[in-house]
């Protein structure tokens, strides 16, 4: 009896020191999925408590007439109503962020959208610009970026837009950015654009030739070709076509995340993938259980823009995160606006207050 007992004690003080602890929650919501991640903060960074995410495709139909359709709104506020109940089980939320993203920027529909969220989920959406969504990006980034090279290229391929941005950590460790590029597709509208199962040659070339024509504008400025070359830059990817790259790269049966943020990956390995992927085709993608029907489409749109960017420029290793905008906003958050912070003891300020821990990629609730 006294084990029950102890058990059920050590889970009540258990639960109380998670109701005391501060709760941050932060929601992307992309023109394909809506993505919730509920945490709290560490010395460092944050401990994730929670996640749920879900395929909405809200900008499911947008090329067409710029409005988001009926059926896209409803999957999505149905889904915003989930993160509001996933919330309040963790209430009281003491900071929050939640944004919008390349399809709500586009929608002309979009104030009915806002105000149909408001009313039946309770969210109060923030649609973000590209240069904001490039930055969050960035941040969330941040823990994967190896500190012996000084500046990162990192892209995040979205549903209806596709950021890349050139970023450089300074000698007291800080990130800032040195430009970015907002290619005005992804893998949602690539699909649109092209509806058939099977993308043709014709199609996946048409998508590669003109993301490379943007990204030679982008070289001018930045000299990144050279860079590159001289392994001066860091390439980062975070999206799903992404992380669907590792975990076939890898062979996995079923998603691992632990096992594919943060893994590196070398440039005749992505260009292996990418053609598995291609020739797997249709049916053999909607059959691979990290793929699967939901994904078949929008991984070879995705292909076709990474392999530009191989293409482009002379990438020897790609770094895979499966992290992005929530991570970033849960950073900013939790570094910039720390609630009840107390001023540190005169005799303890010649220490640093913490270590930072080196970061093997593999952990997957602290960022």
């Amino acid at each position: 009896m006294m084990p029950f007992l102890r058990k059920n004690k050590v889970k009540q003080q258990n639960q109380k020191k998670q109701i005391d602890e501060p709760h941050y929650a932060a929601i992307d919501l992309g023109t394909n999925s809506c993505r919730l991640v509920i945490a709290t903060p560490t010395p460092t960074s944050f401990h994730v408590v929670e996640t749920f995410s879900k395929i909405t495709r809200l900008g499911e139909g947008i090329i067409k007439d710029n409005q988001l359709s009926k059926a896209a709104i409803r999957r999505t506020v149905n889904t915003l109503k989930v993160c509001r109940s996933v919330m309040s089980e963790y209430a009281p939320i003491v900071r929050s962020r939640f944004v919008a993203t390349a399809a709500c920027r586009r929608a002309k529909n979009i104030d009915e959208f806002l105000s149909l969220v408001q009313k039946e989920a309770g969210i109060n959406l923030e649609i973000i610009s590209p240069k904001e969504e490039s930055r969050l990006a960035v941040v969330g980034c941040v823990p994967l970026l190896n500190r012996n090279i000084k500046r990162a290229l990192i892209f995040d391929i979205g549903g209806g837009s596709t950021e890349i941005s050139l970023a450089r950590v300074t000698e007291d460790g800080r990130t800032f950015i040195e430009g970015y590029v907002s290619l005005p597709y992804g893998v949602v509208t690539i699909s649109e654009a092209f509806p058939k199962q099977e993308m043709t040659n014709l199609a996946y070339n048409t998508i590669m030739e003109r993301t490379h024509d943007i990204l030679a504008e982008f070289d001018e400025k930045h000299h990144i070709f050279e860079a590159i070359a001289n392994q001066e830059i860091q390439v980062i990817g975070t999206s799903g076509t992404v992380t669907v790259l590792g975990a076939v790269h890898l062979g996995l049966s079923r998603y691992n995340r632990s096992a594919v943020d943060g893994l590196s990956v070398s440039r005749i390995d992505i260009e292996n993938v990418i053609n598995k992927i291609k020739n797997m085709g249709d049916a053999g993608r909607c059959k691979h259980r990290c793929i699967g029907p939901l994904k078949a489409d929008l991984t070879i749109s995705g292909c076709a823009i990474i392999e530009a960017l191989m293409t482009t420029f002379p990438i020897s290793e790609l770094t895979i995160a499966d992290r992005g905008i929530r991570e970033g906003i849960l950073l900013d958050m939790i570094h910039h606006q720390r609630p009840h912070k107390k001023p540190f003891k005169k005799r303890y300020r010649k220490y640093p207050y913490f270590k930072r821990k080196k970061n093997d990629g593999q952990n997957n609730s602290e960022h």
